[in-house]
């Protein structure tokens, strides 16, 4: 039996989003299908999304509960009461909505597409898919490519970086700006290109894991080196964070460490212009490092009264402290504003791929039952083949070469006509949750019992 657990921004808050992220996802699926009733196991995790795609050999009654079990020993503190259960054809058309992006924040992102594609590359590399779990996938991916050639979802709908670089984009000018990426996974790469789009030219990337450099040059902008984190943050316009980090990267202390650079000089191969100093702290002099106590500094080099400095958190934990929020003349945008500013669905797009949603969720399930007959099946053509070859070893002991091979072309005929009705009516009973009806039928008129 399918079930999904999930957890996301519309049926969880924040807080538990968070803690479900910081389990290790590439451990999960190993950890549900180390449970003997578990058959295979696919973990979709991203900023927005906690899903568990599970293959239990168990019925409707025990499933969901197993799968709260395993999803309890699996996560431990990760907060597993938070996911939803749902089982069979809703899971499946949950995955295949969520795959086109009709679940995500912005409606029709194509982030989706791809992270539930490595979703089962990674459990095919932990070895726990299962058949049953590969054919879902592999149809959630062909429904969203269907979707995305049919419908205007993936028009309508725009990624989570291009959202928040569009809310940014109301605060600064990126062209003249000066914007430091903290962290170099996929959502850098993909905020560099937005950036690049809108006109931005002065980037720099820092990476808390020393990556920063290879991705300096592979994108040919700015590296600073981890000595110089605290200035270059300072002196940004824009600091867009988007690491995997479980701890926070950007914090108060780190601004206010750089600040304190800028204004005493504190750093090599610069000259200070107090001109052009770019540290932002508010419409006055309070909380200046070289206005300390009240005391007034002479040619102060802080540009009192510029506009705010623009803290965007992609990061899913957390990689900014709420700390930050408390610096003067710092604006925190993160994934939970973010959410506030999604635009609405376009209607038509969104109703037509949920239109496509549900059909192929219905084929799926289809696709499905049937499967679960095909031994039986197989099964009574056996059955009906062992007869009809008892017959033609009957007719070979007594007729001619020309009889035989005439009778036995009739028969094989017959066989395939007696069949066929038979055949059609169980995926009829399949499609209709009949299961039992046609195994019945089978055993009180052959005698067949023993199939799967």
């Amino acid at each position: 039996m399918l079930i999904c657990l999930t957890a996301s921004h519309k049926n969880a808050d924040f807080t538990a989003l968070e803690a479900l992220s910081t389990a290790d996802a590439s451990q999960l699926p190993s950890s549900f299908a180390s449970h003997p009733a578990v058959d295979g196991a696919v973990v979709v995790s991203t900023c927005n999304r906690f899903e568990v795609y599970l293959d239990i050999d168990a019925e409707a009654d025990d499933a969901a509960g197993i799968a709260q079990t395993v999803a309890a020993d699996a996560l431990g503190f990760h907060q597993p009461e938070t996911l939803e259960p749902l089982a069979d054809v809703e899971a499946a058309e949950h995955l295949f909505a969520v795959a086109a992006g009709l679940e995500s924040v912005v409606v029709g992102e194509g982030e989706i597409a791809g992270q539930v594609r490595r979703a089962l590359q990674s459990a095919q590399v932990a070895g726990t898919t299962s058949p049953h779990l590969e054919r879902l996938f592999q149809r959630a991916s062909e429904t969203q490519r269907g979707i995305k050639n049919r419908t205007g979802i993936g028009e309508a709908g725009r990624s989570i970086v291009r959202l928040a670089l569009d809310l940014a984009s109301a605060r600064v000018d990126f062209v003249d700006a000066r914007v430091l990426l903290v962290g170099t996974g996929r959502f850098a790469g993909v905020s560099l290109a937005e950036l690049r789009r809108r006109g931005a030219k002065h980037i720099e990337v820092w990476s808390p894991s020393d990556r920063g450099e290879g991705f300096a040059r592979s994108h040919a902008i700015g590296h600073v080196d981890a000595r110089d984190a605290a200035l270059a943050a300072a002196s940004a316009d824009v600091i867009i964070t988007c690491t995997s980090a479980d701890r926070f990267v950007v914090d108060a202390a780190l601004l206010h460490a750089g600040r304190a650079r800028l204004a005493t000089h504190d750093f090599p191969g610069q000259a200070h212009d107090a001109a052009t100093c770019p540290v932002a702290l508010g419409g006055t002099s309070a909380g200046c490092p070289m206005h300390a106590a009240g005391a007034t500094v002479a040619g102060c080099p802080v540009e009192h009264g510029r506009g705010a400095q623009l803290v965007v958190d992609m990061g899913m934990p957390r990689n900014v402290d709420p700390d930050v929020a408390t610096v003067a003349g710092v604006e925190v945008l993160d994934l939970e504003t973010i959410r506030l500013h999604a635009p609405l669905e376009h209607l038509t797009a969104a109703a037509d791929a949920r239109d496509l949603v549900r059909k192929a969720a219905r084929r799926f399930e289809r696709g499905t039952e049937e499967r679960r007959l095909g031994p039986a099946i197989a099964a009574l053509r056996q059955h009906v083949e062992e007869a009809m070859e008892a017959e033609l070893a009957r007719v070979a002991k007594r007729g001619s070469e020309e009889e035989r091979r005439a009778a036995e072309q009739a028969l094989r005929h017959f066989a395939g006509v007696l069949l066929h009705k038979p055949t059609v009516r169980a995926r009829e009973l399949a499609a209709e949750g009949r299961h039992d009806d046609f195994l019945s039928a089978i055993d009180a008129l052959y005698g067949i019992d023993d199939v799967a």
